[in-house]
C-alpha cells in the first residue's frame, strides 16, 4: 500500500496470516476481503468517528454547570484530535490542506446558514465566530478527512473521470445554490440533473485487500451522503445543532436533507481532486486484476 500507515500494514498483514493459515478458498477469500473493507472504511473514519464519539460523551456526561462552556469544550477537543492525527502522522501535512480548505468552507456556510435561520446550536461559550461556535467547522473538516484518507486507503482509480475544470464549474454553482435559494429560485434539482450528466459514466476502481473492485461513482456519493445523514441525526440528538423542527424536542432529520449532503458531496470531490489528481486505471493496474483474482478465487 502506498504511504500505509503501521495500522493499516497491520490489518493487510493479518488478513494474509488468516489466509496463510486456513488456505482460504472463494468462501474465505470474499469474506476477508469484506471484513477489510469494514477495517479501512472504519479507519478513514476515525477523525469523524473521535469527533462523534466526543459530541455523544458531553451529550451524556459534560455537566451542565461546568466553568467550560460544552461548546468550547467541544472546540479544544477538535483541536486536540486534529492536532493528534497530525502529530501521530495519520494525516500529512498535504492532506491537512484540504481539511483546512473544508474548515473553511463550511464555516462560511454555517455563517450564512445560522444568520437565515436554517439551523441554530446553543449560544454559549467564547470560541465562536457570531452564532457559530468554532467546532462546526472540524464536522466538515471531518468530513475532507475521510475524503482524504479513503482516497488513498483504498487506491482510487477512476475510468472516464470528467474534466476537473468541468466539475468545478459544477461544484461552484451547488456552493451558490445553498446561499442563494434563500432568494432567489432554488436550482437543486437542476444541479443535481448536471452532476448525473457530468459523472454518470464515470466507474471508480477500489483496492481493498488482494482484488480490486468497481462501482459507479453515482453509488459511492449516495452511499457516503447516506452515511452522513446517519450521523447528522446523532449529532441533533446530541443537540450539538438542531434544525428548527427539532427545537421542541428531537426528531429525525429529514430524508430532504439526503439530496444536500449528495450535493454537499460533488464539492467535497472536487476539492480533493485538486491535491490528489483522479488516475485512470492504467496497464499494470489492470494486468495484475486477473492475478489477484488467482490467487484469491
Amino acid at each position: 500500500m502506498r504511504n500505509s500507515t503501521s495500522v493499516e500494514e497491520s490489518i493487510d498483514a493479518l488478513a494474509h496470516r488468516y489466509l496463510d493459515r486456513f488456505r482460504g478458498g472463494r468462501l474465505q477469500a470474499g469474506l476477508t476481503e469484506f471484513v477489510v473493507f469494514g477495517l479501512k472504511q472504519a479507519w478513514a473514519c476515525v477523525f469523524g468517528a473521535a469527533l462523534l464519539a466526543v459530541i455523544i460523551g458531553a451529550r451524556l456526561w459534560y455537566p451542565s454547570d461546568a466553568g467550560l462552556a460544552r461548546n468550547d469544550f467541544l472546540t479544544l477537543a477538535a483541536v486536540v484530535i486534529q492536532v493528534l492525527m497530525i502529530a501521530s502522522k495519520l494525516e500529512t501535512l498535504r492532506e491537512l490542506r484540504v481539511i483546512v480548505l473544508f474548515h473553511v468552507v463550511g464555516t462560511v456556510m454555517e455563517l450564512f446558514k445560522t444568520d437565515v435561520g436554517s439551523w441554530a446550536y446553543e449560544a454559549e461559550g467564547v470560541l465562536r465566530i457570531g452564532a457559530v461556535p468554532l467546532f462546526s467547522g472540524f464536522m466538515y473538516a471531518a468530513v475532507g478527512s475521510y475524503m482524504v484518507r479513503v482516497f488513498r486507503l483504498f487506491d482510487l482509480r477512476f475510468d472516464r473521470y470528467p474534466r476537473r475544470w468541468i466539475t468545478a464549474l459544477v461544484a461552484g454553482a451547488i456552493y451558490v445554490n445553498f446561499f442563494s435559494h434563500h432568494y432567489i429560485v432554488d436550482l437543486r434539482w437542476m444541479l443535481l440533473a448536471a452532476v448525473v450528466l457530468v459523472y454518470g459514466r464515470c466507474v471508480m476502481h477500489f483496492r481493498v485487500f488482494r482484488r480490486r473492485f468497481r462501482m459507479p461513482i453515482l453509488v459511492s456519493f449516495l452511499l457516503v451522503a447516506l452515511f452522513i445523514w446517519f450521523a447528522e441525526n446523532i449529532g441533533t440528538w446530541s443537540r450539538a445543532w438542531l434544525y428548527p423542527n427539532q427545537l421542541e424536542g428531537w426528531q429525525a432529520v429529514s430524508i430532504d436533507k439526503l439530496l444536500a449532503w449528495f450535493l454537499l458531496m460533488i464539492i467535497s470531490v472536487v476539492l480533493v481532486a485538486w491535491v490528489y489528481k483522479p488516475e485512470p486505471l492504467d496497464a499494470s493496474d489492470a494486468a495484475e486484476v486477473p492475478r489477484l483474482r488467482r490467487v484469491a478465487p
